[in-house]
């Protein structure tokens, strides 16, 4: 599929719009490998005819936006976030209250959300009678990633990306379709199709955000407006935790930076 950069730039203007994704100059390369079966299937000439058919399309212009989304994911990627939350998050957290509500948002495939539902049975593991309730509210813009995410079976090759052995032991069991997680970490679990564009009043609010590795596909003006409306659904006292390569610039008044050596985390003011 050849793709004219007036017809780049047209659906570059309006993946922004819908989804908040960002495309860079050059891109048309990405765009063509990722479209060109759906531009085929619907027997169109050009991406600008597309972009068209998607203004009154919704089911079309979902499965285009989850075709562009990139679904890269680890189990317990960068490591010390979850170090964080079982030494540092859920001792201080459990000195006042004994529940816990943690968002998940850009959850992709599951990996994130489950590894997180693991630290909190290693933790109630260790300390009995600490937690009685803990809920992860977990949001993506791909229903075919939360597809994934809820059906909780991973293969072998998604396992090998970061998942202890003890771990592995522990948390899933073989079957025919592949490794299902425990139910019990499942449990824990909610999964819900978000765009973080739109509203979060409905979500409700919680101790801790887990918003990792998706800001850097937003332009400067659309974080900063995030990153205000995560705020408002942070419990007085919660925290936000960014991906390794994410920083919080300007917002001062927001959120107050905590060094954890290693890592950083954000506590809301």
């Amino acid at each position: 599929m050849e793709i004219s950069k007036a017809d780049f730039g047209v659906f570059r203007d309006y993946l922004e719009r819908v989804c908040g994704i960002l495309l860079g100059d050059n891109k048309e390369y990405l765009v063509a490998s990722r479209l060109r079966t759906i531009v085929k299937d619907k027997e169109l000439n050009s991406l600008a005819e597309l972009v068209k058919l998607m203004e009154s399309d919704s089911r079309l212009r979902e499965t285009v936006v989850d075709a562009m989304t990139t679904n890269e994911t680890l189990w317990f990627r960068d490591a010390h976030p979850f170090q964080i939350l079982q030494n540092r998050l859920l001792p201080e957290f459990c000195q006042k209250q004994k529940s816990i509500d943690i968002w998940c948002a850009a959850s992709s495939t599951g990996q994130e959300p489950y590894s997180i539902s693991m630290v909190i049975d290693e933790f109630k593991r260790a300390n009995p009678g600490k937690l009685t309730s803990e809920k992860i509210m977990a949001t993506d813009i791909s229903p075919s990633a939360l597809n994934i995410a809820r059906s909780g079976v991973y293969d072998q090759l998604a396992l090998g990306r970061g998942m202890p052995k003890e771990y592995l032991d522990r948390y899933f069991k073989q079957s025919e379709k592949g490794w299902q997680v425990d139910p019990k970490i499942q449990a824990r679990v909610q999964y819900r199709m978000l765009n973080l564009l739109n509203n979060y009043s409905l979500l409700g609010r919680y101790d801790i955000v887990f918003c990792r590795n998706v800001l850097i596909y937003f332009s400067s003006d659309l974080k900063q407006d995030i990153l205000r409306r995560i705020h408002s659904v942070i419990k007085p006292g919660g925290y936000l935790f960014l991906g390794a390569s994410e920083a919080l610039s300007g917002l001062p008044d927001l959120y107050e930076m905590v060094q954890c050596s290693p890592g950083i985390i954000y506590r809301k003011k």
